[in-house]
């Protein structure tokens, strides 16, 4: 017997397999682990996120509701999102709690995860926990701060068909400027400006629409305090410097309007012929000054939405300069944020206009014969950048320029600019709600 185990030791041929027998199920243990843990953590991604949705859409009735139908509501919810697709996970338990006092709901979920290839090992499944609390909307003080950029580039008809019918009545111009710019007719009568002859026409422009956009802020604001105790909203407009049309205030009455009131400077009625970032948004962080956390009046959190084209323009640079007509340096946003305020953008997208001389000489021109890093100091990422045209990285410093990627929003038609600035306010909310 001895002398056949010997043998068997000295015998090689079969080692290539004995290895691999040897290794195979470590081997799917190693890699087990990092597919199971890959989808684990997938899945607890989703977990957070149904748990987070479902919470918020019960906080609007933490005031109204028993804690047992607050409870219910969060696990129909919860139950809702997890069917709109296929989860990977299993709900096993959910923990709810209700605060009333603090106006918070808070809540734990747990769930497993059937696991593949650790099924070798005898793990049959991956423990996952979420949790998360969120404030409901009588529980933070805030101020809204609105700034409107009142550029001339602003008075672009808002539409296709009303470009076209200024291109046709006013010599083919598509903006509605307020100063002479030729006499134009239309049914009989004779326009000396474009402006004039827009509103003649009903052409809608972009600052009409960026006016019906706070308007739908406001009617959210209604929404979240009916009371109108807790949020308060104020109105600026931004060409030279910041101007001040209505300072914070819980009246929406007051709110609407100012809004529509041309003596105020928001509406179409009025544009400025130029838009000094540098010089608008720290006077604006003067005014806002410092954002508190929100548990009274006197320390309410703050939000700044900016609707803008994002152009460093005058109109003098256009005959004059035009290198100096460039995106927006994101560096000047920077005082604005550091008063602690979020800071919202709805980038109105500056559209191309084909054959446009004023076009053609400043944001069709590249950013590499820009003075953007020469007279404004911005800075350029690397790469071949510098060779896009100006009117394409406009959107890249909006979006740096804002405190959050989920507060940064481009709208190129009327529609989705009315709708922009009221879907950031919504995200900022679920933000500020979700307190953990």
């Amino acid at each position: 017997m001895l002398s056949v185990f010997r043998r068997l030791c000295r015998d090689r041929k079969g080692n290539i397999a004995f290895t691999f027998a040897l290794l195979a199920v470590p081997l799917i243990v190693a890699i087990g682990v990092s597919f199971d843990f890959v989808r684990a953590y997938n899945a607890r991604r989703d977990m957070q996120n149904d748990l987070d949705a479902a919470v918020l859409a019960a906080v609007n009735d933490v005031d109204t509701l028993s804690e047992q139908k607050l409870r219910d509501r969060v696990k129909v919810w919860f139950a809702a999102q997890s069917e709109l697709q296929p989860k990977q996970y299993k709900l096993t338990n959910a923990a709810i709690s209700i605060d009333k006092t603090n106006h918070t709901i808070s809540a734990v979920a747990t769930g497993t995860i059937p696991t593949t290839l650790l099924r070798v090992a005898q793990i049959k499944k991956v423990d996952v926990r979420v949790k998360t609390s969120v404030a409901g909307p009588a529980a933070a003080y805030l101020n809204v701060y609105v700034l409107l950029d009142k550029s001339a580039s602003m008075m672009l008809a808002a539409t296709t068909g009303d470009q076209a019918k200024m291109k046709k009545y006013a010599g083919g111009c598509t903006f509605a400027c307020h100063i002479p710019e030729g006499d134009h007719a239309y049914n009989g009568t004779t326009y000396h400006n474009n402006y004039d002859l827009a509103k003649a026409m009903g052409v809608q422009l972009r600052a009409d629409v960026s006016v019906n956009a706070v308007g739908k802020v406001l009617d959210m604001i209604t929404a979240e305090d009916p009371h109108q105790t807790r949020i308060k909203i104020g109105f600026y407009t931004m060409g030279t410097t910041t101007s001040e049309a209505l300072a914070p205030t819980t009246s929406i009455s007051s709110a609407r309007q100012t809004l529509l009131n041309d003596s105020k400077g928001l509406t179409s009625k009025t544009s400025s012929s130029s838009t000094y970032f540098d010089k608008a948004l720290p006077e604006l962080a003067k005014l806002i000054g410092t954002a508190g956390d929100g548990s009274t009046s006197q320390k309410p959190r703050k939000l700044v939405l900016l609707l803008t084209d994002g152009v460093q323009s005058a109109r003098d640079w256009v005959h004059n300069d035009p290198n100096l007509t460039t995106p927006l340096n994101p560096d000047w946003c920077k005082g604005v944020k550091d008063t602690g305020a979020d800071l919202g953008v709805l980038y109105t997208e500056y559209l191309p206009i084909t054959g446009d001389w004023g076009y053609d000489r400043t944001l069709g021109q590249s950013m590499k014969s820009s003075d953007y890093t020469s007279v404004w100091k911005g800075t350029m990422p690397p790469g071949n950048e510098k060779n896009m045209l100006r009117r394409d990285y406009i959107s890249a410093a909006l979006a740096k320029c804002s405190s959050k990627p989920a507060l940064f929003l481009s709208a190129s038609h009327a529609d989705d600019i009315e709708t922009g600035l009221s879907s950031i306010f919504e995200q900022y909310l679920a933000m500020v709600r979700i307190t953990g």
